[in-house]
């Protein structure tokens, strides 16, 4: 049901995990384990799978702190009791307080949780290319350090995400690249039978993870379209024509 990142499970004082599309109450296309507020799934199998993870992770389902994410830079420290109405519009969230579940959901995008455990702050980041190319790797980790964290003690694990062979873009979409980062283009490839160039998305991420300071990095290696049992995936259900997608959730709590 969930994946634990190696570099992260050896941190004592917290739990977290990379929640996989499976063990959940959702049927359908969201079969099972939904957590995305903002799909069509029934709503009351939502708040069921949203719960099964917050208890998963030893934490009342009230303190399971989510954003309403946007592809935005916007990184935010958790507050208390949001609901999917009043939930603040972020693309990362972070926290310091015991108890409280920091969370993001995905469907493609990178998904990124984060700890320093001498600081005692942890923090989840949705990182799909627009986000990442604007900076909301550098917003999770300032975010974190605005609680005491430091960049080189943060330890940071980059979850199931598309990878680079399924991940086919425009010439267009790696221009804007290349025109503010020259070396970016060791994140593409040309595909041999189209010509066109795939970007290898998790890698940028732990690039720009990198550049912040982070000083442990890890990637889990897993893609969420060519593994169709374990993980939902919006490229693939676009591929399927299909009305609509479930998304998986990442998320880390302090003990």
């Amino acid at each position: 049901m969930r994946i634990p990142a190696p570099n992260l499970a050896a941190i004592g004082g917290i739990d977290h995990g990379f929640f996989t599309r499976l063990g959940g109450a959702s049927d359908g296309l969201y079969e099972s384990l939904n957590c995305g507020v903002g799909s069509r799934d029934a709503p009351e199998a939502v708040v069921e799978n949203r719960t099964r993870v917050a208890k998963l992770l030893g934490a009342m389902p009230d303190n399971l702190a989510t954003v309403y994410q946007k592809h935005s830079n916007i990184a935010v420290v958790a507050g208390d009791s949001w609901t999917a109405e009043t939930r603040p519009e972020a693309d990362a969230v972070v926290t310091a307080t015991p108890g409280v579940v920091v969370g993001i959901v995905t469907a493609d995008c990178a998904p990124v949780l984060l700890c320093d455990p001498e600081a005692r702050v942890v923090g989840a980041a949705h990182a799909g290319w627009r986000g990442a190319f604007t900076g909301i790797v550098e917003a999770t980790v300032g975010a974190m350090k605005g609680l005491g964290a430091e960049p080189r003690r943060i330890v940071a694990a980059i979850g199931p995400a598309i990878s680079q062979g399924a991940y086919e873009v425009g010439e267009d979409y790696k221009a804007r690249f290349l025109e503010t980062e020259p070396d970016s283009d060791i994140f593409f490839a040309n595909d041999e039978g189209s010509g066109e160039p795939h970007f290898d998305l998790p890698a940028y991420v732990a690039d720009r993870l990198a550049r912040a300071g982070v000083g442990n990095i890890y990637d889990l290696g897993l893609c969420t379209y060519y593994d169709e049992r374990r993980f939902y995936s919006y490229r693939r259900s676009q591929h399927h024509g299909e009305p609509d997608y479930g998304r998986q959730i990442s998320a880390i709590v302090l003990s």
